[in-house]
């Protein structure tokens, strides 16, 4: 039996950051996007100048939680809140976040990374995530 294995790559993940951080200056916004593989180590980076440092943790955190949970994390607390002890536990988690900005890069139907943007309202952090998904082809 074999597999095949489907990946992120560094250049679509420039794009993808790239494409965000454009989405965020036309909203006139400064925003941090980040990329990471399946696993969710960091691809990919972009800070927009004027960006808060903090979006630096915050956006790889989103990414993070996107690929892992392969579920954008605008959702997350929703489908938890049924059950508190549970979406109590699992927002303790490091790096784990529960609310708008990160969406899971989806290849073949596989979650092969996620992206996750800081730095605007929630709404702007979509709408960037959502942009940097469309550069590479990807609907979120």
């Amino acid at each position: 039996m074999t597999r095949s294995l489907s990946f992120i790559s560094y250049e679509a993940a420039s794009q993808a950051v790239a494409a965000a951080l454009a989405a965020a200056k036309a909203r006139n916004v400064a925003v941090v996007a980040a990329v990471v593989d399946g696993g969710g180590q960091l691809v990919a980076l972009g800070r927009a100048d004027g960006a808060f440092i903090t979006s630096i943790e915050i956006a790889r955190d989103k990414a993070y939680t996107a690929a892992v949970f392969g579920a954008p994390t605008e959702g997350l607390a929703k489908a938890l809140s049924h059950s508190q002890v549970l979406l109590d536990g699992i927002a303790r988690r490091p790096h784990v976040v529960l609310f708008g900005g990160g969406l899971p890069v989806r290849h073949e139907g596989v979650v092969i990374g996620g992206i996750g943007v800081s730095g605007g309202s929630e709404e702007d952090d979509c709408v960037c995530a959502t942009a940097g998904l469309k550069a590479i082809g990807i609907e979120a």
